[in-house]
C-alpha cells in the first residue's frame, strides 16, 4: 500500500480573493471546477489541471477565533516544480512579493521562496540546468536561509 504522490495542498485564508489573485496572477495555477463544500473556497490546478491548491475561507477556515490563523506553522513551506525561474522573479518584482533565493549545494536545483498572503510559504524548485541566466543571488538578503522567515505581515 505505497502513497503514490502529493494530491493536493489546503490553506486557510482570511482573504479568497488576493489568496486566488496570487496563486493564479503569481504563481501561474488556474482556477478549476470546486465542489460547493457549503463555505468559500477555490481549487487552483496545475496547466495539466490537476487541482494541487485547495484554498478555503470561511466555515471551517476560521477556527474557533472567526479567523483563518496565518503563517505556515508546523510546515515550514509548500514546494512547487516550475520552470521559467528568472520569470518568476519578474512576476515577483512587478506584484510586489519580496523573495528569497537559493541554490542546493551539489545540485542543480535552483529554489525561490515567497509567502502568500495568508503567510504560507512556498517554494519553487527549478532544475537549475534548464534554466537561462543567471545562478540564483546568494547573496546576504537574498540568500534564503531555513528557518528564518522573512514574512512581514503585508501583503502587496
Amino acid at each position: 500500500m505505497p502513497v503514490s504522490g502529493l494530491f493536493h495542498v489546503a490553506v486557510k485564508t482570511n482573504d479568497l480573493a488576493a489568496t486566488v489573485r496570487f496563486y493564479e496572477d503569481v504563481v501561474g495555477l488556474k482556477s478549476v471546477w470546486r465542489p460547493d463544500f457549503g463555505y468559500p473556497g477555490a481549487w487552483l490546478a496545475t496547466p495539466e489541471g490537476a487541482a494541487i491548491m485547495h484554498i478555503y475561507a470561511g466555515g471551517p477556515a476560521l477556527g474557533t477565533q472567526g479567523k483563518a490563523p496565518y503563517g505556515t506553522a508546523a510546515i515550514d513551506h509548500v514546494s512547487l516544480s516550475a520552470t521559467g525561474y528568472h520569470d518568476y522573479i519578474a512576476a515577483f518584482r512587478a506584484a510586489k512579493y519580496d523573495w528569497r533565493e537559493f541554490k542546493v549545494p551539489g545540485t542543480t536545483l535552483w529554489q525561490l521562496f515567497v509567502y502568500d498572503p495568508s503567510g504560507v510559504q512556498l517554494e519553487l524548485t527549478f532544475d537549475g540546468a534548464s534554466e537561462p541566466g543567471p545562478a540564483p543571488d546568494m547573496s546576504d538578503g537574498r540568500r534564503y536561509i531555513a528557518g528564518s522567515s522573512f514574512f512581514t505581515g503585508a501583503t502587496p
